[in-house]
């Protein structure tokens, strides 16, 4: 099988990260397209083995674009056309359908109740979604929660797959050594006691409360950020406000696996690695990636959004513990386990459900089912 997936940026999203995860565990040949922003995760794609195109877009309304990803897939003769985000959905399946390629599959990455990928949802945003949606033959939901909404803008069940992100689960593994090499290179004492947060840096994720409660935990407690976006500056300004500028760390954008580890190059898991708890304080999440990807490390959780949480089968166990998005909750619970005796690091339940493997497997029946002609019925997988 042969399978271009399209994407709107290869930075080190969430959704970019799964893209390469999932293409290192899929069977057949798979290309990809990235609309803009060829980051990290196109070199790690290309170091991979995988081909890489920058189609080079200016811009939303950038149309010159589209013949050439006419002509990419219909010169690669794909039997699937796998698209990953909103713009790269919409340019995608046009695309794919104008090449002859009807098996088109869409994965909705980030899609909350109120935003989709960290913007405003209009009207207009969702109207254009559902035109381009009858372009395709698949939607793949990353959670229930974000099939059902799905089915509430009115996309039909039957196109609506249930396929969670899935996790590389021994990748995550707490390793002592990266723990203590993290903290040197950090500045962070090896007895601080330190609190992760992971994810772009936008008023969505809701960070500042971390920011506010830590003025309230004792000195000994800091706030290690992992992600880069647009209101570092003023997470500065709120840290600077709040007394407790030099016990927040930013740690920028972070790929999820070193291209080699003689590179000086820290990645995601050194850095949970180096946490003691993962506080994710976002409201509107559509699965919570980084707290399974702390599970699958023995962390800790605070949540107050996280699907992957809330949906996992009755009796499977999370270390996880889900509280308002108030500073007054993460100081109270931060507290809590700060003063626990330490326990071992394995992963929880909650991400050995989540293993890469099956999410491959699943998306590989989703191909199968988008190949043939469509029928009715919900998956629920």
């Amino acid at each position: 099988m042969r399978v271009l997936h399209v994407i709107t940026g290869l930075g080190a999203g969430g959704a970019e990260q799964q893209l390469r995860l999932l293409v290192r565990h899929l069977p057949g040949t798979h290309d990809v397209v990235t609309l803009t922003h060829p980051g990290q995760v196109a070199d790690g794609l290309r170091r991979d083995g995988a081909r890489v195109v920058h189609l080079g877009m200016a811009g939303n309304r950038d149309c010159r674009a589209l013949p050439r990803l006419v002509r990419i897939v219909r010169d690669g003769r794909y039997d699937v056309v796998h698209t990953h985000l909103y713009r790269a959905c919409l340019y995608g399946r046009i695309a794919a359908r104008a090449a002859g390629v009807r098996a088109v599959v869409a994965t909705e990455h980030s899609l909350g109740d109120g935003q989709i990928e960290g913007r405003p949802l209009t009207s207009g945003v969702r109207a254009l979604y559902l035109l381009g949606e009858k372009l395709g033959r698949a939607t793949i939901a990353v959670s229930p929660a974000v099939a059902e909404r799905l089915r509430r803008w009115g996309v039909a069940p039957h196109r609506v797959h249930v396929v969670p992100n899935g996790v590389d689960v021994p990748r995550f593994a707490f390793d002592p050594g990266a723990r203590a090499a993290v903290r040197r290179e950090l500045g962070l004492r090896p007895d601080a006691f330190v609190v992760g947060g992971v994810g772009r840096l936008v008023p969505g994720k809701r960070f500042d409360v971390l920011v506010d409660a830590l003025r309230d935990l004792p000195d000994d407690v800091h706030l290690l950020l992992v992600g880069t976006g647009p209101q570092e500056a003023a997470l500065r300004r709120a840290a600077a406000r709040a007394g407790v500028p030099g016990r927040v760390v930013f740690a920028g954008e972070r790929p999820h696996t070193a291209a080699d580890p003689s590179d000086g190059v820290v990645d995601l898991p050194a850095l949970m690695s180096a946490m003691d708890v993962l506080a994710s304080p976002s409201v509107d999440e559509a699965f919570g990636l980084a707290v399974v990807e702390a599970q699958a490390g023995g962390l800790p959780v605070l949540y107050v959004s996280c699907p992957a949480v809330d949906d996992l089968p009755t009796g499977t166990v999370a270390d996880a513990v889900r509280v308002p998005c108030e500073p007054a909750s993460f100081v109270r619970e931060v507290r809590r386990i700060r003063n626990e005796p330490a326990t071992g690091r394995a992963p929880s339940q909650a991400a050995l459900h989540y293993s890469i493997a099956r999410s491959a497997a699943l998306h590989h029946d989703v191909y199968a089912t988008a190949l043939r002609a469509p029928t009715r019925g919900v998956s629920t997988s």
